[in-house]
């Protein structure tokens, strides 16, 4: 048999004494990675890493040395580094009872390293918050040792730690407990997407930072560069794997046809070929390992297991209401092109350039695809329908990979459309253990955000009572084999362990914050330079108002005060211009302003005064109101908490923005800068009408999420814009109002005072409209 020499590119300090002996050709070393745990080196295997402390031992067999992961004092097939991965998984689900493969199906709720003390994601140490417990920030808290020791749980969520360290040095302690536990199976740590730009940190030239910063997706769209995007993927999967992150909860792959859509700024935007594109690259970029770090298959050290969302496309919602929330579960399809939301993932996803093939985990979304079942006919939520899940992506598409319900989907709703809760869209009158037995059934593996075993428990006794104990085993066992191969491919069950100093020089190194950095740059769009006003390389006298934050209401009902604030960094900007306080020694004004933000789509107090609930979702700044929706809404349906709602139009109603401020900042502005310059610099999470202010300001850049500098960066001509919309910008509401939700680039864009449309791919440079191959490749020919 050919063996394979696996070395982790990570340094290690070797802190005790050598141990060293020879197994035929193979040279075995023992020392101390970190405190409490033990590093084995072998010439012609891969590094195992254990805790003494769990009860584990090295085994030798035919000179190489293994882990012996149950205890037994046998090379058991799953302990056995030579094998190939689905053989060692499946050996390894044959062995664990229903118990233990119910845990490998949950996945746990939001952790913070350490845990809040209060609120949401809340936890304690030794039955005290962490500030009272004494305890370390990298402890492991009572409720995690509880889902990991008695739900047998092996994937965790992980979302804001400390530090680096922090993060590593929590890993250690939670790997080496669960070493101890059964079958010594390894968790599988996961995140959302966590290298997003702050906008006020100054960047500075051979400086490290916590993480690389990066555009949004809607900014890595915007470069409309697959390389960018693939190396944004290996920066950011060796910056996850040494905060002990093997999965990444992304990318988010739903194609942004409705610009309503206020998660759109996660997506590759509206064209189906560029998200395609940016899907397959992102996916290479995680997933593949190469050189040193490489185990298998392209898989290695460096791999991050890619679980793309949200099958089959989450971007058609009705008038742009969000599948969080009860008021926003149904996608729709007037334009009838269903197909083409499968695109990102069937031509990108499922079909890499590199060897690891396909994303290794797929994430159905909240909504109910409304109509599109086209065998059973059911109207539920996507994970729930077995249709999509079975016998569309795994039959007709041949997908074999782990499928994961979004966080919450088997819970409870909330009492009213607008509380955060439950997400069972469809199965609303159905039971937990019900749903999570319909989930099963319908194809998919894992129960995101559940901590707790007994539903998943009791949906294997329905099995039972269904199929037979027999074929509930063989349907277990199959979800076990998948999600084990996630875990087995990127070397965990070999070393989970993490050297925390190495993890502190590696996250947020000089050379990943610069990519970073550069890459943000890029994603910046140059609508307007009016008589090229831009760029201005002197440092003149610039006038920046300051900006209004409106008070707002977050997802758990949360209230924000409303404030003024400086709009920026001002110690930055003062490197580039001297501030002014007074338009009027002001040679030039920049106004930084965000994209209108008019709600959810759903007022609670229309439903009290005696409506539906049901307003508009409106992209401009002034007062809306939507003569042109629709009379009759495609799908509606409340059984629990609204079920007197059988229509969800809300034409004819008018809805104000919560940010107004800024249009009239804009304005305001140029009424006293006169005939000098204003330029606007608008941060988008949303397509936005232009007409109300564009023929007023001499400049616009628009950015989905940048650190200040680069604006000033481009603004002086240190850099030069590259960026294309990756989405249209809308001529009018109108147009929006009676684009369909389902297709992409249907509106009428907006064209602007020197005759240049806002549609998909547009963009400026210093010399004019941007013309270049990218747009031979991607742009639409109409």
């Amino acid at each position: 048999m050919h063996l394979k020499i696996y070395k982790s590119t990570i340094p290690l300090v070797l802190l005790a004494g050598i141990t060293t002996f020879s197994c035929n050709s193979n040279k075995i070393e023992e020392t101390d990675l970190t405190t409490g745990i033990k590093l084995v080196t072998q010439s012609e295997g891969p590094e195992l890493g254990y805790s003494p402390e769990s009860g584990i031992t090295i085994l030798k067999e035919s000179g190489f040395a293994f882990k012996d992961l149950n205890k037994n004092g046998a090379l058991d097939p799953y302990e056995d580094w030579r094998l190939p991965v689905d053989e060692r998984a499946k050996d390894l689900a044959s062995k664990l009872t229903k118990e233990q493969i119910a845990g490998l199906m949950l996945y746990s709720s939001h952790q913070s390293i350490p845990a809040n003390p209060a609120g949401f994601g809340a936890g304690t140490y030794g039955g005290k918050p962490f500030p009272e417990s004494g305890m370390a920030a990298s402890s492991i808290s009572d409720q995690q040792k509880k889902f990991l020791e008695q739900d047998n749980l092996r994937h965790v969520l992980l979302t804001r730690v400390e530090s680096p360290k922090i993060s590593a040095e929590w890993n250690n302690n939670v790997q080496a407990f669960v070493e101890g536990l059964g079958m010594g199976i390894p968790t599988n740590n996961s995140t959302d997407p966590r290298h997003g730009p702050v906008a006020s940190t100054e960047y500075n030239a051979g400086a490290g930072g916590q993480i690389s910063m990066w555009p949004e997706s809607l900014g890595l769209a915007a470069t409309f560069d697959p390389a960018l995007v693939q190396a944004f993927g290996e920066v950011a999967s060796q910056e996850y794997r040494a905060l002990g992150i093997a999965t990444a909860l992304s990318p988010q792959i739903d194609l942004g046809t409705e610009p309503r859509w206020n998660r759109i700024k996660g997506t590759f935007g509206e064209d189906s070929p560029l998200a395609a594109d940016m899907a397959r690259a992102y996916v290479d970029g995680f997933q593949t390992s190469i050189g040193e770090a490489l185990i298998a298959n392209g898989w290695g050290y460096h791999s991050v297991n890619a679980m793309v969302k949200h099958w089959p496309g989450g971007g058609p919602e009705e008038g742009g209401r969000d599948g969080h929330f009860a008021y926003g579960k149904f996608a729709v399809y007037p334009g009838n092109n269903f197909k083409e939301h499968l695109i990102p993932f069937t031509e990108g996803a499922f079909k890499l350039s590199g060897p690891t093939g396909k994303a290794a985990a797929v994430m159905p979304y909240y909504t109910i695809s409304f109509d599109q079942d086209t065998f059973n006919g059911e109207n539920v939520g996507n994970t729930f329908n077995k249709y999509l899940i079975t016998d569309l992506l795994r039959g007709e598409y041949g997908y074999e990979g782990v499928v994961c319900t979004d966080w919450g989907v088997t819970g409870n709703e909330g009492e009213r459309p607008e509380i955060f809760a439950g997400k069972s869209w469809g199965v609303e009158t159905l039971s937990i253990a019900e749903r999570h037995y319909k989930v099963l059934m319908a194809g998919a593996d894992q129960f995101g955000g559940n901590n707790d075993i007994v539903p998943v428990l009791e949906a294997y006794e329905m099995g039972v009572k269904e199929l037979g104990e027999e074929a509930m085993r063989a349907r277990f066992e199959k979800s076990a084999i998948r999600l084990l191969r996630n875990i087995f491919q990127v070397g965990l069950f070999e070393n989970p362990y993490l050297d925390t100093e190495a993890s502190h020089t590696t996250v947020g190194k000089p050379e990943f914050m610069d990519a970073g950095y550069q890459a943000q740059l890029k994603s910046v769009v140059l609508l307007k330079n009016e008589a090229g006003v831009l760029p201005i390389k002197e440092k003149k006298k610039a006038y920046i108002p300051q900006k209004y934050i409106p008070s707002t209401i977050n997802w758990w009902g949360i209230k924000s005060e409303a404030k003024w604030v400086d709009a920026v960094n001002l110690t930055i900007a003062a490197n580039y211009f001297e501030l002014v306080t007074d338009p009027a020694q002001a040679d030039l004004a920049l106004v930084f302003v965000d994209s209108p933000e008019s709600g959810t789509g759903y007022d609670p107090a229309d439903r009290e005064a005696g409506g539906t609930g049901y307003v508009p979702i409106s992209l401009q700044y002034g007062p809306y109101k939507a003569v042109s929706a629709r009379d009759s809404s495609i799908a509606s349906g409340d059984p629990v908490v609204a079920p007197e709602v059988l229509n969800r139009s809300y034409k004819n109603k008018t809805v104000t923005t919560a940010n107004a401020a800024d249009l009239k900042s804009i304005l305001d502005t140029k009424t006293k800068m006169g005939d000098k310059p204003v330029i606007v610099i608008a941060k988008a999470a949303n397509p936005m009408v232009m007409a109300e202010f564009e023929s007023k300001v001499q400049g616009i850049f628009l950015h989905f999420g940048v650190q200040d500098q680069v604006i000033f960066d481009l603004i002086s001509g240190k850099s030069e814009p590259s960026a294309l919309l990756p989405v249209q910008m809308p001529a009018s509401m109108e147009t929006v109002e009676t684009q369909l939700e389902d297709v992409a680039h249907d509106m009428i864009p907006y064209v602007d005072a020197a005759g240049n449309s806002y549609d998909f791919a547009f963009g400026l440079n210093w010399s004019g409209v941007i013309a270049d191959e990218r747009l031979t490749k991607y742009k639409r020919v109409k």
